[in-house]
């Protein structure tokens, strides 16, 4: 029998929103007094709650003032690592480098050290008390990268870690390879290392179906541009999707992005106006990480001229040891919409089915029929009320496939 959730005072439905550009608040489709017809897993519709009751459905009556939104999605995280990086981010408070950091045995290859020498248990364990938290703030999809494992071995065993994890956690779990992130203290030539990653590596996961999406850190200091393009290209013919960080210290990545069809281009932050325009022009997803930028201290994703161009802009946290340790995806957006001056539409949207869009996903991000039924309810009764706490304000309800967590 189908199930009514409702009433909310608010739904925000997002199911006409554009995929792409600039938003006003007007464009938000808001149903007052609405509610939510669910049959098994999916929506066969949202309306008006008084008009759907007539049907001879189960009610899960709402009690006090709500506003109902889809669930979130965080397209960009790296939620399995070993260890702690709290010494490099006190360092970098008092304002040593990151060059000075990597010479005092922190940075990445700290995390790469620790990860290596964690078990799957431990891993597991600790990806698993993250991407609880991310659901309890009503973030229902999580893609989630390797990439502190840098080689075959340890990149594997991350990725078995998501796998196995996922029958643990109601938030579904989207693996991307990520094990060209830097360049192993083993290889002393990258691009020896990508061939390596392309022969030995990429294979096995398609073995194992262990990830179809593919990652690579786009900068002199991770990989050129020029050995960047080859390996992502040979990825391709593989049959994986591809997503990008690029942008983030040096220009490059994004291009590579859109010349390969990638379905993102993440960081971004040094995005100049060639760059903003060739986004634009594609179906590549912009993905802003603010998280980075608060932890590192640099400039945001340049976001507002990014919708204006008309580009597709996402939103996600970059929760990782190093750079970006908060992880809150509301407070973040939060933070960036101010300093960007984006509207209410354009970060809900940019965490919802924008963010569905630079992960492949259509089946999520709006509240329409046909959709899964992931929602999540803010106990304010008018939608307004949650950017501006902040993110301080989270759900106090979480349905994932029409199920309350």
């Amino acid at each position: 029998m189908s199930k009514l959730i409702g009433p909310f005072k608010e739904i925000l439905t997002l199911s006409r929103t554009p995929e792409k550009g600039a938003l006003a608040d007007s464009s938000l489709d808001i149903i007052k007094n609405g509610g939510v017809l669910i049959e098994g897993k999916k929506i066969l519709e949202v309306g008006d709650f008084n008009d759907l009751r007539k049907n001879d459905v189960t009610i899960e009556e709402i009690e006090g003032s709500h506003v109902l939104l889809p669930g979130f999605i965080d397209c960009h995280t790296h939620l399995v690592w070993g260890g702690t990086r709290a010494r490099d981010y006190t360092l970098r408070m008092s304002g040593e480098s990151y060059e000075k950091i990597l010479e005092q045995g922190g940075g990445i290859f700290d995390s790469v050290e620790k990860t290596r020498a964690a078990t799957k248990e431990e891993l597991k364990t600790g990806l698993i008390k993250r991407a609880k938290r991310h659901l309890k703030d009503g973030i229902t999809t999580i893609e989630v990268k390797s990439g502190y494992g840098l080689d075959v071995e340890n990149e594997l065993k991350i990725l078995e870690v998501v796998k196995n994890a996922k029958g643990d956690i109601e938030a579904d779990l989207i693996p991307t390879c990520l094990a060209a992130h830097v360049c192993p203290k083993e290889f002393t030539n990258k691009k020896e290392f990508l061939e390596y990653l392309e022969k030995e590596l990429l294979p096995k996961l398609i073995e194992k179906d262990l990830a179809n999406r593919v990652d690579i850190f786009v900068e002199p200091s991770a990989f050129p541009v020029e050995i960047a393009k080859d390996y992502m290209s040979a990825a391709k013919k593989l049959g994986f999707d591809l997503t990008i960080h690029a942008d983030q210290f040096h220009t490059g990545g994004s291009q590579i992005a859109v010349e390969l069809g990638a379905r993102s281009a993440d960081h971004l932050e040094a995005s100049t106006e060639m760059e903003v325009e060739i986004l634009a022009k594609s179906d590549t997803v912009a993905v802003a990480l603010p998280g980075a930028s608060i932890g590192l201290g640099m400039q945001f994703t340049p976001a507002r001229k990014l919708l204006d161009a008309g580009a597709s802009l996402a939103i996600s946290t970059d929760w990782n040891p190093g750079s970006g340790p908060m992880g809150d995806l509301l407070v973040q957006a939060a933070i960036l919409g101010i300093y960007e001056k984006l509207s209410s539409a354009e970060i809900f949207s940019g965490i919802t089915f924008r963010a569905a869009n630079a992960l492949g996903l259509n089946d999520r991000g709006r509240l329409a029929e046909g959709m899964k039924a992931d929602m999540i309810a803010f106990p304010v009764d008018d939608y307004r009320e949650i950017l501006y706490n902040q993110g301080k304000i989270k759900p106090d309800m979480v349905w994932k496939n029409g199920k309350q967590i």
